[in-house]
């Protein structure tokens, strides 16, 4: 007979301990910033300031969201003006979306806090560490 796992044990009970420790980190340190975003939005706003121009869709899968509740996303990064989102030429249908002025702003005073974020998401590794989990788990989302 085999003995039960314990919680620790089980990746996906670590994983999902992992996510409420960076988000509580993510967010604590937008927060003492005075700044009001997510991380999703986080990484909406990165994305279009390094692909401007994408449509929903392709937005979505570049930050590996779910392509219903994007709209969501960016409805609320549009009504804080940190995006704009234009008809795209080509298919009516489909908006074309850019960071407004300021929203780049905005990313350039979010960005250092998320950048300094990250070694207090894994404290209690160590640099070679901290580099092999990321190995890994890009390893693991593969495919």
């Amino acid at each position: 007979m085999s003995s039960k796992p314990n919680l620790d044990q089980m990746p996906g009970h670590l994983i999902r301990r992992l996510q409420q420790q960076s988000s509580s980190v993510f967010q604590d340190k937008v927060k003492t910033a005075g700044l009001d975003v997510t991380s999703v939005q986080f990484a909406a706003l990165d994305t279009l300031q390094a692909q401007p121009g994408l449509d929903q869709a392709g937005l979505a899968k570049r930050i590996a969201y779910d392509r219903a509740t994007i709209g969501g996303v960016i409805k609320r990064l549009e009504a804080k003006g940190l995006i704009r989102r234009v008809p795209d030429k080509e298919d009516r249908r489909a908006y074309c979306l850019w960071l407004s002025d300021a929203g780049q702003d905005y990313l350039a005073r979010l960005r250092p806090l998320v950048e300094t974020a990250q070694d207090d998401i894994l404290p209690n590794l160590d640099r070679e560490e901290k580099i092999q989990f990321l190995k890994l788990a890009k390893k693991a989302l593969e495919g």
